[in-house]
């Protein structure tokens, strides 16, 4: 099953595929071109604040709800989708209390860590007012304290309920995306504290124990859930799954995290359609959502990852054909996010942060800066706030902690990373 890697698990540097243009070339020409004024603007917003606020599916932490003397599903779905849908923020009527996101504060962690890093090697460190190491230091520890405990490894969840209609999502119930970003974090961070990789490596145990790695005729997967049936999978979530996968091998040299990543990814690229995009499940029909923009660039994120650490030949084809569906399909060429293969709008802002992380994993630095500034143009006060979505014929400006100033916070780190390090954190 997969395919063999003449050049053993460990990448040769010969077989880095011609899809990522030379990055070393691309920064040589642009010498200082950085998003930092703009990432800092977006930190301070988080910092003052203390990277807390609303969240997309927040609504039944409205007040109001929680008093109400009965527990109804329909009355959940009702605050729930009145928050996340309504063309003004209704949340400040609902009394729906501002919290941190277990995701969210993974994200502020990484791009504080990028930034105390910059600054450190530009040796202007000693004169930031931030002490960007103390923030990302803060960050982890509150996700070491907030942990979702009772499972193989390292895990986190959303802190607040969700309401479907077949059942409602606890506190307690991690998922692999709520759990990848913050253990990403954690791996970074041994320079600050060793015990911080050393919680982080456990999420491997997470991935494989408790959301049951299986392998299947082509390829592997996991479940986006614990709780999950196998009557369906989440391919963007398989691939953020092998993303930490390859994280947790470039920090223990496990050989088998990079196995189970390559298994992984070779079950989700199976799936590619022939437009070069993916379904948001699988089997398509169960979700509402088609290839919308964002989960399609969680899955060309991994593959890029796995290009760099591992085999630059084995999913070449299947990254060029999902680069040209971003850059002709997902993004107008000013930058402009599109929200799926056949839909404009509405706008995401999640969409255009992930297409600024792709775009500058491949070099593509003006394109991600195109991406950026129509960002800052279209969903942003020009001050370090980004705004949720644009509309056909409105903007919908309120700002979601995680969703917003995280995303865009990380992608602008992951630029600026990518433009001025030889071996950009991953």
């Amino acid at each position: 099953m997969g395919h063999n890697n003449p050049c053993g698990v460990r990448v040769c540097v010969s077989a880095v595929s011609h899809t990522i243009p030379d990055r070393r070339a691309e920064r040589d020409g642009v010498p200082g071109s950085t998003p930092l004024p703009e990432l800092l603007d977006v930190l301070a917003y988080a910092r003052e604040r203390d990277y807390t606020g609303w969240d997309y599916c927040d609504g039944m932490s409205s007040r109001i709800r929680r008093t109400l003397p009965v527990e109804n599903r329909w009355v959940n779905l009702a605050f729930q989708e009145a928050a996340k849908r309504t063309p003004v923020n209704v949340r400040p009527l609902l009394l729906v209390e501002r919290r941190r996101n277990f995701m969210g504060a993974g994200l502020f962690a990484m791009a504080n860590l990028t930034v105390d890093r910059v600054l450190h090697e530009s040796g202007t460190a000693g004169t930031a007012d931030v002490d960007f190491a103390s923030e990302a230091t803060e960050l982890l520890e509150w996700l070491i304290a907030n942990r979702v405990r009772g499972y193989s490894g390292f895990c986190g969840s959303h802190q607040h309920q969700t309401q479907s209609v077949t059942g409602t999502g606890d506190t307690d119930t991690p998922s692999v995306l709520s759990t990848a970003t913050p253990a990403r974090a954690l791996l970074r961070a041994g320079r600050l504290d060793p015990v911080y990789p050393t919680v982080g490596r456990t999420a491997g145990d997470f991935v494989v124990e408790d959301l049951e790695y299986r392998e299947v005729e082509d390829g592997a997967v996991i479940k986006y859930l614990p709780t999950d049936d196998w009557d369906h999978v989440t391919p963007n979530a398989i691939a953020v799954g092998a993303r930490l996968l390859l994280e947790l091998f470039t920090h223990t040299g496990d050989v088998r995290q990079a196995e189970r990543a390559g298994e992984m990814l070779e079950f989700v690229a199976g799936l590619q359609t022939v437009e070069g995009g993916w379904f948001y499940r699988h089997p398509p029909e169960a979700s509402h959502l088609s290839m919308d923009n964002f989960h399609n660039g969680f899955v060309l994120e991994a593959l890029l990852r796995y290009d760099e650490l591992v085999d630059g030949n084995r999913f070449e084809g299947v990254i060029d054909r999902a680069l040209a569906f971003h850059r002709t399909t997902l993004f107008d060429e000013n930058g402009a996010p599109n929200w799926d293969e056949s839909s404009t709008y509405p706008r995401d802002v999640h969409a255009s942060a992930q297409g600024i992380v792709v775009f500058s994993m491949t070099g593509e630095f003006d394109r991600a800066e195109r991406i950026l500034g129509w960002a800052l143009e279209n969903l942003s006060d020009g001050e370090g706030r980004f705004y949720f979505r644009k509309h056909r014929f409105y903007t919908k400006r309120v700002t979601l902690m995680r969703w917003c100033q995280a995303w865009m916070a990380y992608a602008m780190s992951v630029l600026l990373a990518r433009r001025r390090f030889e071996e950009p954190p991953g």
